[in-house]
Order: C-alpha cells, then structure tokens, then sequence
C-alpha cells in the first residue's frame, strides 16, 4: 500500500457536494460545488467529531450563492481563481460591497449576512468551524430552505 493514502487522499477520494452554483467536474460527476477536503467519500458529517471544516468550492460565473448568515458557524474564504462580487454585512448592519480577485481572502464572522456573486468562474477555499447545518437563508435564487439540504450533501 502506498503509505500517502494512509494520511491524504486524492480530490476523487473526499466528499463531493452538488450545489445549483456549482462548475466543477471530479471523477465524471458534474456539477460539483464542494469538496470536503477533510472527509473522505462515504463520510458523513457525525461519523466522526471534526474540530473544523475544509472544502473546495467551485462556483459558476454569473450565480449567486444564498443571501444567508450563520448562528455559530465562522468561516474563512481564499480565492484560487475567478473574481467575485461579495456582501457583507458590517458592524452596525449596513451592506457593503467587496470586489475579490485570486488570491483575496476574508473572514464571516457570526451572525454577518453575507453572498457571493462569481463575476468570473470561481475556485475557493473556505475553513470553518464544524456546524456545517448553521445556514439562515434570507434568500436563495433555486428556493433553497434554512440548514442542510439533504440531496445536496447526499454522495454522488
């Protein structure tokens, strides 16, 4: 046995998520919008306690992410490629707009509505804290409902 595989795995080899927004194609499945670095394919979240969350995201130009905030989720976003139109909310609950470009990185704190909007195709990273459930949808273009989304998080 190839003693890499014993620690890492290969993009193939983790969770892959489907999203409405998502571009990416790994291993002949399309429409893939997260891979789950830190989980392996067949794993769900719960099979095994995670102090946090890594995932790949690959988000078509032109689509938005929800409109949408976290209770206790907090997340750091890294832009490999594209560029995107972001909103946040700030500190005293106004909107602002951010334009990020490869290599950017930002952070959601708690509780701050935020949206992507891919001016370009777009591959990012994101690093949470683990309650991968922790979603409000205030809006959502696909209709989407609060939390996770069952046929979404499902294996392909």
């Amino acid at each position: 046995m190839d003693e890499r595989k014993k620690w890492s795995q290969r993009e193939e080899d983790v969770k892959l998520v489907t999203k409405p927004w998502g571009n990416g194609k790994i291993g002949g499945v399309s429409g893939v919008g997260e891979l789950w670095l830190n989980y392996v394919r067949g794993e769900n979240v719960g099979d095994e306690e995670k102090r946090y969350v890594f995932k790949k995201l690959y988000i078509k130009k032109g689509t938005k992410t929800s409109f949408q905030y976290h209770v206790n989720k907090l997340e750091t976003n890294h832009l490999i490629s594209g560029s995107a139109e972001a909103w946040q909310e700030n500190e005293k609950g106004g909107m602002e707009k951010s334009i990020f470009m490869a290599g950017d990185s930002w952070t959601i704190p708690c509780g701050r509505k935020h949206r992507l909007i891919a001016l370009e195709d777009m591959v990012m990273l994101e690093a949470s804290t683990p309650e991968v459930d922790d979603v409000i949808r205030i809006a959502d273009d696909t209709g989407r409902p609060d939390g996770r989304i069952e046929r979404e998080h499902q294996e392909k």
